[in-house]
């Protein structure tokens, strides 16, 4: 009996190798698959893990959450490559933006993430199960997109509770994923709040992963992540009437960083 199952259990396993081999959609289904799977189950056993050392929501949380996350890259064969983590060294609160291009943005994410740092997301990722548990064990801070007003309370509360609680603040400007190789415009509720706090803005950049990551195309294969941290950006000084500019000229460079890194160096040229 247990042979047959055994016999069994290779030739399933033989015949996902094929079609993994064959099809790049059987390819991209199954290793998709096998991500929101270890996503739903590692994300349970580090919310026992959060709970059992830190007894409920802190951001003290995101070092057992990150520890944990750090192992996914090795299951897919990625690899990345930092640079500029020193700009994380600032002195009290900051916020931190950064390009948004997948589900696999939590892996670059947490490779790099500086502790006493929480993330801002929309309200929704609160309720998918485990996941949305080990997020609020984590610390992050739920928006109501859908609410203009209630998304600006958010931001103004979070203006108030960095500098308090002494914490930096990770967000995506963009304010949705985008798999273009590209930049969407940027909005500027994290630009509000840096300037409401008068803390400074630090640019994080990660490379196109269109070249290992393509839902259209269903491709999905190992792949290396350029990722480069840029020099914080001063707020002290400015006013709300300075927010589109400070928008526009972390945007421009983020774009160019982007292009940079992703081996465009003409469109980096032609976006400055």
């Amino acid at each position: 009996m247990e042979l047959g199952w055994l016999l069994w259990g290779t030739a399933v396993l033989l015949l996902l190798h094929v079609l993994m081999e064959l099809s790049p959609s059987v390819n991209f289904a199954l290793r998709i698959g096998f991500y929101c799977l270890l996503c739903v189950v590692s994300s349970a056993l580090a919310a026992v893990a959060c709970l059992l050392v830190n007894g409920g929501r802190t951001v003290k949380n995101m070092r057992i959450i990150r520890a944990t996350v750090r192992t996914f890259k090795y299951f897919f064969g990625l690899k990345f490559e930092v640079k500029g983590l020193e700009n994380f060294k600032v002195e009290g609160p900051a916020i931190i933006v950064s390009n948004h291009q997948s589900i696999l943005d939590m892996m670059g994410l947490m490779e790099l993430l500086p502790d006493d740092c929480v993330q801002v997301g929309k309200k929704e990722l609160m309720y998918m199960g485990s996941v949305g548990l080990i997020m609020y064990l984590g610390g992050v801070i739920f928006i109501n997109r859908k609410s203009t007003s209630s998304a600006k309370m958010v931001m103004s509360e979070v203006a108030k509770t960095m500098v308090a609680e002494n914490v930096k603040v990770w967000v995506y400007p963009e304010g949705t994923r985008n798999c273009t190789g590209d930049l969407l415009p940027f909005k500027k509720g994290a630009f509000h709040i840096a300037v409401q706090a008068q803390v400074p803005v630090i640019p994080v950049v990660y490379s196109s992963f269109t070249s290992f990551y393509n839902p259209k195309t269903k491709l999905f294969t190992s792949g290396k992540i350029k990722v480069e941290v840029l020099p914080p950006i001063e707020t002290k000084g400015l006013t709300s009437d300075d927010v589109t500019d400070l928008t526009d000229r972390c945007f421009s460079t983020m774009r160019e960083t982007l292009f940079r890194l992703s081996g465009r160096p003409s469109e980096a040229r032609d976006s400055s």
